[in-house]
Order: C-alpha cells, then structure tokens, then sequence
C-alpha cells in the first residue's frame, strides 16, 4: 500500500456502520468492547478513521475526562491492513488534535502494551485514572478481571 492511498480524517455520520464492523471484529476476538451504533452515531465527532481508496480500514476515538486529561480509545484496524502504520497515523492524528486542545496527558486501555511503548506511552497502574474507573469500567464485564495495561503519555 502507498501511502499516498491513506489518509486519516474526522469521522462522519456515515461511516458509523464501518466503525461498528471493525470494533465488532475486535469484540469477537476479545480485544475490546463491543460498541453499539448507537453509541457509535452519539459519539461520531469523537472518531477519526482511516481511509484508503474510500475505504474505511480502521478507527480511533478520543474521551475527554478533564480539561488535561483524554483517552484514545477503540482503536482498530481491518486484519488485512494491519503492520502498515495504520494505527500509528490514527494515534498520532489523535494526539495532535488533543494537543490542540490544549490536554497535556493521554492514556490508553490496550492488550499491545508494545505497540504504544513503541510510540512513547509509558505503564501506569489503572488507579491513576480514577475518572475511567467511574465513567466506563465500573459497567464493564471485565471490571473484576480486566487483563488491559494502563499506559500514559504526556503531549
């Protein structure tokens, strides 16, 4: 793939069914959390998605808990485009948009703890994020055995 072929952009409304067929593949894996499209459309200004040939291949969303702190959440690439430095753009579009903003530190939830030390997050324990504990694990199914890695990252 050429990376003239691949871009990534803000997410529109009509892209939530490709979003919610790559996180369901990641879902069926035991990756991630299945989102619904409902949840998927309520929070589409929140997505960026990877587009090649007009083609979404893969996803990213962030999560705002407070004036300095975000998430990078959902990220997920099609099998068949992984190892192409899909994920890698779309974290780093996440993170330029959230320094835009003017957050100064991002985390991540993630099973590939190498993928994003390679990308300059460092391990944390989960209890840092007290506000993701409140807002998204405490209606997790995995909230009593969550086997994810708490990284962080200061932007």
């Amino acid at each position: 793939m050429q990376q003239s072929e691949l871009y990534v952009r803000y997410a529109r409304l009509a892209d939530a069914a490709a979003i919610s067929a790559i996180t369901a593949e990641y879902a069926l894996q035991g990756i991630m959390l299945e989102r619904s499209g409902e949840n998927i459309v309520e929070n589409i200004r929140n997505f960026f998605v990877a587009e090649s040939n007009g083609e979404v291949i893969g996803c990213c969303a962030i999560a705002f808990y407070t004036l300095r702190l975000a998430e990078i959440r959902s990220l997920a690439v099609f099998n068949h485009y992984k190892m192409k430095g899909i994920g890698r753009l779309l974290v780093e579009k996440a993170e330029s948009v959230l320094r835009e903003e003017g957050v100064s530190e991002v985390f991540v939830l993630t099973l590939n703890s190498k993928f994003f030390r390679h990308l300059g997050y460092r391990e944390i324990q989960k209890e840092y994020f007290p506000q993701k504990i409140w807002r998204d694990c405490t209606h997790c199914p995995k909230l009593m055995a969550c086997d994810e890695i708490a990284m962080v990252k200061a932007l």
